[in-house]
């Protein structure tokens, strides 16, 4: 059982804290799976933003020895003190993974832990994050992003998304689906799925092209899917359908269309015994090769590596 420091401080959002707590901690019918503390750097009895008080009882040296350490908010105006800041680095350096939720990436790049690397935060203060840390590549144009040591969110309900990403990765789909049912929310949204930034809504939803393009791509995921066709399943031109794509996701179409092939590999590794050759065929990627290659690329790992990794896990619930 992986143990789990959460970082409060004074005037925090209660709904930052609640997050890590609510998916990794213990649930009514399920097994524990994390120890977790909430720590903070004076323990007591501080006020959050909503007006209410919260009691931590932890200090700091519960990041000396867990193995998720989990920022979940920060004010980006807030000047970081140097014993948090060494608590980070310190956990860092010895293989704790961190966890930067939302505005948490200001004091994971603060840390220095994340030089040179990627950086997810909520989109409204990519800019800052981005023009105060040149080094960094930040990215607001995605939920979430793992790099195995450091994992890193939008805001609010991606932080959900990214603690039960966090969960999958640890033990599992049907662990993690079955955190999701219980607390009523999607089982898995990919960390490659668009944040929200303010576009042009349809007025009404069943104008809206690019969804239902996605949906027509979803129910042909093991075929051959060329822009022209997908353009032309919602009367589109190829041109206008992948400006409106981009405008709509974040994100080009085959780009999107790779990790939801990626996604649906996964699934089909973690819960059949199905053939690598057989799961590169129902995901469209034709061949082992094909998928061997995409997974090397997009998630540093191999099929039968992640099916060692995850299929085992779930097979033991």
């Amino acid at each position: 059982m992986r143990s789990v420091a959460i970082f409060a401080y004074p005037g925090m959002s209660p709904f930052h804290l609640a997050v890590p707590c609510l998916v990794l901690g213990e649930r009514r019918g399920l097994p524990p799976r994390y120890d977790v503390q909430v720590c903070a750097e004076e323990p007591g009895s501080f006020p959050t933003s909503a007006g209410f008080g919260i009691t931590v009882d932890q200090g700091l040296d519960a990041m000396e020895t867990a193995d998720v350490v989990v920022l979940p908010s920060w004010e980006p105006g807030l000047v970081a003190s140097d014993v948090l800041l060494d608590a980070i680095r310190r956990a860092h350096a010895r293989g704790a993974t961190v966890v930067g939720l939302c505005v948490g990436a200001f004091l994971v790049a603060e840390s220095g832990i994340a030089e040179g690397r990627e950086v997810v935060t909520h989109w409204r203060f990519a800019d800052e994050l981005r023009s105060r840390y040149p080094s960094l590549k930040v990215r607001a144009d995605v939920l979430w992003s793992d790099q195995g040591d450091l994992v890193t969110s939008a805001g609010t309900a991606s932080s959900l998304d990214c603690c039960l990403h966090l969960v999958r990765r640890h033990h599992g789909f049907e662990v993690a689906e079955k955190v999701a049912r219980d607390i009523v929310v999607a089982p898995h949204r990919s960390g490659s799925q668009a944040q929200y930034i303010p576009v042009p809504v349809p007025p009404d939803p069943d104008d809206d092209v690019i969804e239902k393009a996605m949906v027509w791509a979803r129910e042909r995921l093991d075929q051959p899917v060329s822009l022209d066709e997908w353009a032309g399943a919602v009367a589109l031109s190829r041109r206008t359908f992948t400006r409106q794509f981009r405008a709509r996701t974040g994100s080009s179409g085959q780009a999107w269309l790779l990790r939801q092939r990626l996604d649906r590999a996964r699934l089909l590794l973690e819960t059949t015994d199905l053939s690598v050759e057989r799961v590169a065929a129902e995901s469209g990627f034709g061949s082992s090769d094909t998928l061997r290659h995409h997974f090397h690329t997009v998630l540093g790992t191999t099929p039968q590596r992640h099916r060692q990794e995850f299929y085992s896990s779930a097979s033991r619930m």
